[in-house]
């Protein structure tokens, strides 16, 4: 399975509903190091962080299949991790989490995302500190419909010349 597209199986339409079962892919404890933070010492020098994540998958074929492209393969995940590490420019924990979730949903197909990301011993009194996010895919047809309010909030009207 390529990393960076989403699982054939999907269907927005049946395997989205609310009420879908989700087969849940994660990683656990997840350490690296990247600079993050908005304090001047922070900018400098990489921290460590602590990321859980979680990815739903509206009952995976992988379960009949045994196949791996027929669910999120956890080493692309692991590696797209590694990338976010490297090539990131964000400040804050919460945009930083917002990130893994846009990827895990758009480019890895997950219909639902919970993500964690701890900075560990931030403070000398302070087990760790960090945020927690949860986010569903969007509905195809709701973002056709955001991106004709776009194109109407900036002037243009799709379909007029």
């Amino acid at each position: 399975m390529n990393p960076a597209q989403p699982l054939a199986h999907a269907d927005p339409a049946h395997d989205r509903t609310p009420a879908a079962a989700l087969d849940l892919v994660f990683i656990e404890g997840f350490t690296g190091e990247t600079v993050i933070g908005i304090n001047h010492d922070e900018l400098h020098a990489p921290q460590r962080l602590v990321i859980d994540l979680q990815a739903g998958v509206p009952r995976a074929r992988a379960c009949d299949t045994d196949c791996i492209a027929d669910t999120i393969d956890y080493a692309h995940v692991h590696a797209r991790l590694q990338q976010l590490l490297r090539e990131h420019r964000l400040q804050l924990l919460e945009a930083f989490a917002e990130a893994i979730a846009d990827i895990l949903l758009d480019e890895f197909g997950a219909a639902w995302a919970r993500v964690r990301v701890v900075k560990p011993c931030k403070f000398d009194n302070v087990r760790s500190v960090g945020v927690q996010i949860e986010r569903q895919a969007r509905d195809a047809g709701a973002q056709r419909g955001a991106a004709v309010l776009h194109l109407i909030g900036s002037g243009m009207v799709p379909g007029r010349r």
